[in-house]
């Protein structure tokens, strides 16, 4: 039998019809169509079998980024290792794509090195959170932004976001239970656009804390309604306490953008 070839995938989906990108068996308390012990809808669940169907091997499929329920991707990376190098990269490509569903779709893939780690080799990721700021919602767009009608301070959420821009302890902008013995992370850039009705808030850094983004978001928003101060943002740093934070945005609104590896 030949030797396993490391394979590096680079896929988008729409993270509204899935639990997220992490593997998850149904629970006692789970109410979908799954039964307790089965695989409930997940995009690596999904991407998984797909693959699987295609090259006829159990492989360990791993992601770089646990996207939560309803988070969506233009640039996840995976990985995994088979034995089926006979066929050709392109087909193979489409081959896995015709057994997705419409809202996943695998845009590369190429061989990598067998010490490749699509967890560990990370060096940067940079996250897009899209707010709708209009009077009316977008009603064929809700799963895919957060609907802000009310008028929002740009210049102050400009100055409160270059204040998260550096090394920091970011204790105040993770989610209780992160699991996380270290809160400290580097954040490269925190900007704003706007062009209305959509205005993009993007976050890119070496490393982020569970839902430390969307807290990001929300407590920048919290600024744009004038709710709180630039020097209120640097007070929320400062305490390392998440009861100190602003809320968290809604999942939809968040993308992950791309990932960036050692190398690149």
């Amino acid at each position: 039998m030949a030797d396993p070839v490391r394979y590096k995938l680079t896929l988008a989906y729409r993270g509204t019809n899935y639990h997220g990108w992490q593997k998850q068996v149904a629970a006692q308390t789970w109410r979908g169509h799954q039964a307790v012990g089965e695989d409930i809808p997940t995009v690596q669940s999904i991407l998984r079998r797909a693959i699987v169907s295609v090259i006829d091997h159990p492989i360990n499929l791993v992601g770089s980024s646990r996207t939560d329920s309803g988070v969506h991707a233009k640039g996840q990376v995976a990985q995994f290792d088979t034995t089926s190098t006979q066929i050709p990269l392109e087909g193979l490509r489409r081959a896995i794509n015709a057994r997705l569903p419409d809202d996943i779709v695998v845009h590369s893939i190429e061989p990598t090195h067998s010490t490749f780690d699509v967890i560990q080799h990370t060096r940067s990721k940079r996250y897009q959170y899209l707010i709708w700021n209009a009077l009316n919602r977008p009603v064929f767009a809700s799963d895919l932004c957060w609907h802000r009608w009310q008028k929002l301070n740009l210049d102050a959420m400009t100055e409160a976001a270059s204040l998260l821009v550096g090394t920091h302890d970011f204790a105040s902008f993770a989610k209780v239970g992160h699991g996380r013995e270290n809160t400290i992370r580097t954040i490269l850039e925190c900007s704003i656009s706007h062009r209305s009705p959509r205005l993009v808030i993007s976050v890119h850094g070496t490393g982020f804390l569970w839902q430390m983004v969307r807290i990001i978001v929300g407590t920048l928003v919290q600024v744009g309604l004038d709710r709180c101060t630039p020097a209120e943002v640097q007070n929320m740093l400062d305490a390392k306490d998440r009861r100190e934070g602003g809320p968290t945005a809604p999942p939809q609104g968040l993308y992950l953008q791309w990932i960036r590896y050692k190398g690149d």
